[in-house]
């Protein structure tokens, strides 16, 4: 018993509607679904740059603000130590007398001199120097001049007198010393030299 219709015919395979039916479906959903995976790929990575900035500025907030804290302690304390400055300079040009006085003055300048290095020592401490001018060359982010003078014995802008102490806090200067500056003086012309005889 040979049944041709029991076996399909290898010779001529042709699809019926159902199969093509059911290999359009797949394909779109294929398709659908290739598509579908690209848009979530996109997104999540959309979403990971997203998180990844929003990571990196709130880093930079916690710098900034941690600066600024320490900015804000540093001005506090530059400004405390600005203002105790002219009172330790009065209580030096004060004991720089004391010698001559009687010794019971001496004995309570003693006294004075060792509170006034403890100040001093605090100070450095926290990174406040003082530093010497004299001798240097003028610096303006340094040195205030308010004085000068004419001389052949000193090279123009070198500071021949520190009148006030300057103060730095690390690099920074918090208090510029106040000096006396050496100018180179100006040559006699004829005129002058007719406006002195006269």
């Amino acid at each position: 018993m040979n049944n041709q219709n029991d076996q399909p015919s290898e010779e001529n395979p042709q699809s019926t509607p159902d199969d093509q039916t059911e290999q359009q479906s797949s394909t779109c959903s294929t398709d659908f679904l290739t598509q579908e995976v690209d848009r979530l790929t996109k997104q999540t990575t959309e979403f990971k740059d997203k998180y990844l900035r929003s990571l990196a500025e709130s880093e930079n907030a916690r710098k900034r603000m941690q600066k600024e804290k320490q900015d804000i302690i540093r001005y506090a304390i530059e400004d405390v130590v600005c203002d105790l400055l002219q009172p330790m300079d009065n209580l030096e040009n004060a004991l720089r007398f004391s010698s001559q006085g009687s010794d019971e003055l001496r004995n309570w300048a003693q006294g004075f001199s060792m509170i006034l290095t403890q100040f001093k020592d605090v100070l450095n401490n926290h990174g406040v120097q003082s530093f010497d001018s004299k001798g240097t060359q003028f610096d303006p982010h340094a040195h205030e001049a308010v004085e000068t003078q004419e001389t052949h014995d000193h090279a123009e802008g070198m500071i021949i007198e520190e009148l006030t102490r300057g103060y730095r806090l690390g690099d920074k200067t918090i208090r510029p010393a106040r000096v006396k500056v050496a100018k180179t003086p100006k040559k006699e012309t004829k005129q002058d030299k007719q406006e002195t005889e006269e």
